[in-house]
């Protein structure tokens, strides 16, 4: 027997719901989690980590990854899941799942996300950049340390030496992320602010909006808001989250692969990819990114178009 309590639900409940599905889910596995390192590591392995001694040494990096895969797991990849099955008991329908995906469409996709690097490093750069009036200096300073600690972090967690670790990084913020970042603000939060504004542009830069708060990165807020504003749109075009899952796995992969091969002191795969801060100050340059990326959107809504007109056919 179909459970249909929560389908049809109003759009504002339907946000309420996933706001507390999302809670439910994350603290359950946080729970979880806690206590299963502590029958690796003792309460003393845990108690060092919320203390802010675990960068210190190779035991609290691999418990800090453990614990940042259990997060994004809980926030990200199970509630989109149990939402789909409670609003309308067909998962991958409600999260356009279902859609095959065409081979052209993903090249065109993975073309956008490297044909916008050097606007999003741009406009990266001025974010980074931004100051806070005088009267603000405290909140601006609790934005910089935020900012440093999460970088410290991140830094830390790049810091692998073998092709295992490598994998496992792969897997962490670029699977992990693309797949459950995806279902949660494309599949299920762009969809009821789309809904409830009835309007699908305010749909993908409301779900953008909080997609880029929730990383809690403020000098890195704008880039990843338009980031996620463009994956909102190649799921309206396409009509499959599969595109935007692919194409935030690329871009996240990408990054990774860049500090692997840095950090093994191979410079020119980061010039050629990340194109470096001084590309970022090219104006020209961003502008021609800028410009190929709103062609091949165009180019991806148009072969979108024709394909789903002869599916109908």
């Amino acid at each position: 027997m179909a459970f249909t309590a929560f389908r049809g639900m109003g759009y504002l409940s339907q946000l309420i719901i996933t706001g507390f599905i999302v809670i439910v889910c994350f603290l359950s596995l946080l729970i979880i989690s806690v206590l299963a390192a502590m029958l690796v590591t003792g309460p003393a392995g845990i108690m060092n980590i919320f203390a802010g001694s675990g960068l210190q040494n190779a035991e609290g990096i691999a418990l800090l990854k453990y614990f940042q895969v259990v997060q994004s797991i809980g926030i990200f990849v199970f509630p989109p899941v149990i939402v789909g099955w409670l609003f309308s008991g067909n998962i991958a329908k409600y999260l356009q799942l279902d859609r095959r995906i065409n081979f052209p469409l993903v090249l065109i996709t993975v073309a956008v996300i490297l044909v916008i690097n050097p606007f999003i490093a741009f406009v990266g750069q001025i974010n980074n950049d931004m100051s806070l009036p005088g009267f603000l200096s405290d909140l601006e300073e609790w934005m910089r340390r935020m900012e440093d600690q999460a970088a410290g972090l991140i830094d830390r967690f790049m810091e692998v030496e073998t092709i295992g670790g490598l994998l496992f990084n792969l897997f962490m913020i670029a699977v992990i992320p693309a797949v459950g970042e995806e279902f949660l603000f494309r599949g299920v939060i762009q969809k009821i602010f789309t809904g409830m504004t009835r309007n699908y542009h305010w749909g993908i830069w409301i779900s953008a909006f909080f997609f880029s708060a929730l990383h809690m990165q403020f000098y890195g807020f704008v880039p990843r808001m338009l980031l996620g504003g463009l994956f909102g749109y190649m799921l309206v075009y396409s009509g499959s989250l599969w595109l935007p899952v692919i194409s935030h796995f690329v871009n996240n992969a990408m990054g990774v692969l860049i500090i692997y091969f840095e950090n093994k002191g191979n410079g020119g795969l980061e010039k050629a990819f990340a194109l470096g801060e001084e590309i970022s100050y090219m104006i020209p340059i961003a502008l021609i990114s800028l410009i190929l990326t709103v062609y091949l959107m165009f180019l991806l809504k148009r072969k979108s178009a024709v394909l789903k007109s002869q599916v109908d056919l």
